[in-house]
């Protein structure tokens, strides 16, 4: 069964009868008769049409001027109905686009005249079924694929009415956030939402297609796993079978494909719901997709090539964009020149080191720094002090980071104004423009130097996000698409709050192998132990990471060093991941993997700001469903079959007496 929507399938058969090339309006596909084929499923042999069921004849979105003269029906929502006195017009809508449908009333026999009564009083989201000839429009309509023809009903069905809906199911609609998503069954129909779900289905397509094709495997891993430490809070099931015990949902299925990888699968993929219980911003959800996969027997480049390829096909075939090879970078050139590992490389404004010429003047916030960094913003000198003022209050927020903000206006006629000016001179300014002049495009007359302070990671972490805000903030991140590969992050970072190492991704990435003996010799405190480089990797398309992976360790005296660095004792890593350490010592091969978030891809595809367009039922920032109004209370019978109590009424607020008896 070819299973497109076209006339020919295109090699997407049912099946993945990948060499089929039949003509399946003609009705000629092997595929569709014989033992298994869609006769022997009661289906006839030949249809006329892809669309057409027991309903309809087309759908609103394909009639063309080769079509005039057919006698069609099709099926739809009401999307505007006009009353002109000689004759009333019916746009119908359905997924595939929008028809005109015209109800004459002058020389109308009675039957006539009781359609166009009916079809002037349809209100908007009536579902209907219209049956009639396609003729040529008079007036066409270049804007709309369906201009250069409309429909003459001679039938005309309401197949089931509609309320007022609670606002305007159009592109532009007159609904705030919060409307759409309690109707969001609503808000599908528009064309933003149905056009990003509909684009998010042909990615996952691409994917599995590309994958396939390259041999790998498709594995289903548990939805109710173990919970586990490290990472974001974990969501947890309650045990009715065992009381007092928990699943936890995964926030990844990292250890399963590690283990498949021991079972000899050598290639696998899955398109996976994940889920974190974290704190929720516009490009986060408590659920979300991962594309996930891992390869045996491979190296960090291997992974890099063959997924670097999928990415280049889905561009290519989607947006119409080549890529050129991806540039690898190294994390700390990524941290050096743009303040954060995941840079936007479609605009300069890379990071100017000022340390040793910024010290020495009694300023506090230089001399005590670690690092002085800058950042040249073209050709906005002449801002006014107020709009300045504004940036450094982004630039001090929670948003960017920073604790203080300096900059340097370069006028127009060569004068310097600078906000920390008591403290430097002419003769200073010169100095850090002369710096900030060593790449191209450096600071000249009618230029915004700004400049932040403290120490070196977080000062570089503060002027990288802060370079983001200024790209978006001047226009710089709206076009075109750069990606590259990030590579070589520390294997570790510090937690100076628990006073120990955590994994700068998690705890089964392997160290270089040139670092390896420094990771096993060192005291897991040991300060140099932050030197210790990670075989990891993450891919950045326009400044957002939308995958990132690594070598995976797969030798358990190694997984046992990583474990005691980061703090787990013997007994701890054995009851958290025995199963896995008790697998490597049954010939696990070496393995490497990635995962890309699928909503994240999908906003650079489609370009758009929230991840929430592309998912079919989304959350809000409170991780509510407002559609179905969860989550909700269950009752105290559910309570009592789980074994579990709560301090909190149904309500959420406190109960008197605390837990009950």
């Amino acid at each position: 069964m070819c299973i497109d929507g076209l006339r020919n399938c295109n090699g997407f058969c049912f099946g993945a009868v990948a060499s089929c090339q039949c003509d399946f309006a003609a009705g000629s596909c092997q595929y569709l008769s014989g033992a298994h084929g869609l006769q022997a499923l009661g289906w006839p042999w030949k249809m006329a049409h892809a669309f057409q069921t027991g309903h309809r004849t087309h759908s609103c979105g394909e009639l063309r001027k080769e079509d005039v003269g057919q006698l069609v029906t099709v099926c739809g929502w009401v999307q505007m109905s006009r009353d002109m006195n000689h004759f009333a017009f019916v746009d119908l809508r359905d997924r595939y686009g929008i028809t005109q449908v015209v109800f004459p009333k002058e020389g109308a026999d009675e039957a006539g005249l009781q359609r166009y009564e009916q079809a002037r009083n349809l209100g908007r989201e009536f579902v209907v079924k219209v049956t009639g000839k396609v003729v040529e429009r008079i007036q066409k309509n270049a804007k709309r694929p369906t201009g250069d023809i409309e429909i003459v009903a001679d039938q005309l069905e309401v197949l089931n009415s509609s309320s007022t809906p609670p606002f305007k199911i159009e592109d532009a609609t007159d609904a705030n956030e919060d409307t759409r998503m309690r109707y969001r069954y609503l808000d599908i129909r528009r064309n933003p939402i149905k056009d990003a779900i509909l684009l998010r289905n042909k990615v996952t397509r691409l994917v599995r297609e590309y994958l396939g094709d390259l041999e790998f495997c498709e594995v289903e891993t548990p939805v109710l796993i173990k919970s586990t430490p490290e990472g974001a809070r974990d969501f947890v099931v309650p045990s009715r079978m065992n009381p007092g015990q928990f699943y936890a949902l995964p926030q990844s299925p990292q250890t399963f494909k590690q283990l498949l990888m021991v079972g000899g699968l050598d290639r696998y993929f899955q398109i996976v719901k994940c889920f974190r219980d974290e704190e929720l911003r516009a490009d986060r959800q408590p659920e979300f997709t991962q594309i996930d996969c891992e390869m045996s027997f491979v190296q960090q480049e291997d992974v890099l090539r063959i997924f670097e390829g999928m990415i280049r096909q889905i561009f290519k075939s989607l947006c119409g964009h080549e890529f050129p090879p991806f540039q690898r970078m190294e994390y700390s050139e990524a941290m050096d020149r743009f303040g954060i590992d995941k840079p936007d490389l479609r605009y300069d404004m890379e990071l100017v080191d000022l340390t040793e010429v910024s010290k020495g003047k009694n300023f506090k916030m230089f001399d005590d720094a670690e690092l002085v960094v800058g950042m040249c913003c073209k050709g906005i000198g002449s801002w006014s002090g107020k709009k300045v003022k504004d940036l450094e209050k982004k630039a001090t927020g929670q948003e960017v980071g920073a604790s203080a903000l300096v900059w340097l206006k370069i006028n127009p006629d060569g004068t310097y104004d600078c906000s920390a000016k008591k403290f430097f001179t002419d003769e200073d300014y010169v100095k850090w423009v002369e710096k900030a002049n060593a790449k191209p495009g450096g600071c000249g007359p009618g230029d915004l130097l700004l400049i932040i302070a403290g120490k070196k990671l977080q000062t570089q972490e503060s002027m990288g996000k802060f370079r983001h805000l200024m790209g978006t903030e001047l226009g710089l991140r709206s076009e075109g698409f750069r990606a590259l590969w990030v590579v070589n992050f520390p294997m570790l970072e510090w937690d100076e709050d628990e006073g120990r190492f955590t994994a700068k991704h998690h705890p089964f990435t392997s160290p270089w192998t040139e670092d390896i003996e420094k990771m096993v010799s060192l005291d897991h405190k040991d300060p140099k132990l932050a030197e210790v480089r990670a075989n990891a990797y993450d891919m950045v398309i326009n400044g957002v990471e939308v995958g990132g992976g690594s070598v995976r360790i797969h030798e358990r005296p190694l997984q046992e060093k990583v474990f005691s660095v980061l703090g787990f004792s013997k007994e701890e890593a054995l009851a958290q991941f025995g199963f896995l350490m008790g697998a490597f010592e049954y010939g696990a091969p070496p393995h490497a993997g990635l995962a890309f978030g699928l909503d994240r891809l999908c906003t650079i595809i489609g370009g758009k700001a929230t991840i929430r367009d592309f998912i079919a039922f989304p959350k809000n920032n409170m991780g509510r469903d407002t559609m179905i109004n969860t989550p909700a209370a269950i009752t105290s019978a559910q309570l009592a079959e789980l074994s579990i109590t709560t301090t909190v009424d149904e309500d959420g607020k406190p109960k008197a007496s605390g837990y009950p008896a």
